[in-house]
């Protein structure tokens, strides 16, 4: 299993000098399989350029897991080249709603005047389905989902493949109001099943230990709270 990580940034793209060294688009990662099954965690502005490599290289089956809906990690979606490739074949995944499918929630975005191009008009096929409840088997890969503590319905997703794994929570409050973390039972803790001794944890840190005081509850974390629950939850790296 190989990953990549396209766009780290949260809230809006900031492209610029102070973030060259980690690149300047929202989340967007890539995972590919030892056989080549392609998986991709969030649809940011990385999206674009891994769109564009996906199809130099002859990509034609992705799957795109969406942990939420906000726009920095929805809005690389339309400017994926393979959606416009009619001999590719893309599923979407996504939280699941009681009010409106994950489809149609999409289409609030991909549809004028935000968009010029309609869902309905993309001309790959595209398929749309609610985040797996159970794990989902994509060639090699396996991939499981679970909520967690965001603003929204917001999972996080575990990939794994040959006994190695990655967890990725890059929108996510473990600690919400900065309780210790330490002290708590596992099972209180969001995430913590899904990233429990993962070998790689993507995960949140938007904030610094004392900026959190001041943003709790916006479903976020400070560097501290990664860390604690990283060591809660036995992660590797």
């Amino acid at each position: 299993m190989r990953v990549r990580v396209w766009g780290c940034r949260g809230s809006v793209a900031a492209p610029g000098p102070d973030t060259m060294r980690y690149g300047g688009n929202t989340s967007c990662v890539e995972v590919r399989g030892d056989s080549g099954e392609a998986i991709v965690l969030d649809a940011g502005t990385g999206m674009r350029p891994l769109g564009v490599q996906m199809s130099q290289d002859g990509v034609k089956v992705i799957h795109v897991f969406l942990t939420h809906l906000h726009m920095d990690h929805l809005q690389g979606l339309g400017f994926f080249r393979p959606l416009f490739n009619p001999e590719a074949e893309v599923h979407v995944w996504g939280p699941p709603s009681p009010v409106q499918p994950l489809a149609d929630r999409i289409a609030m975005y991909m549809s004028p005047p935000l968009f010029p191009v309609r869902v309905k008009d993309i001309p790959c096929k595209l398929m749309f389905h609610d985040a797996p409840t159970e794990p989902v088997t994509i060639g090699g890969l396996t991939v499981r989902a679970s909520l967690v503590t965001h603003q929204g319905p917001t999972v996080g997703y575990r990939v794994e493949e040959d006994g190695k794994s990655i967890v990725y929570l890059p929108d996510h409050e473990p600690s919400i109001g900065g309780m210790d973390l330490a002290l708590q039972a596992p099972d209180w803790i969001s995430g913590h099943e899904l990233a429990h001794r993962c070998d790689v944890l993507l995960h949140d840190a938007q904030y610094g230990d004392d900026e959190y005081p001041r943003h709790v509850g916006w479903g976020h974390s400070a560097i501290g709270h990664v860390v604690a629950f990283a060591q809660k939850a036995e992660v590797e790296r």
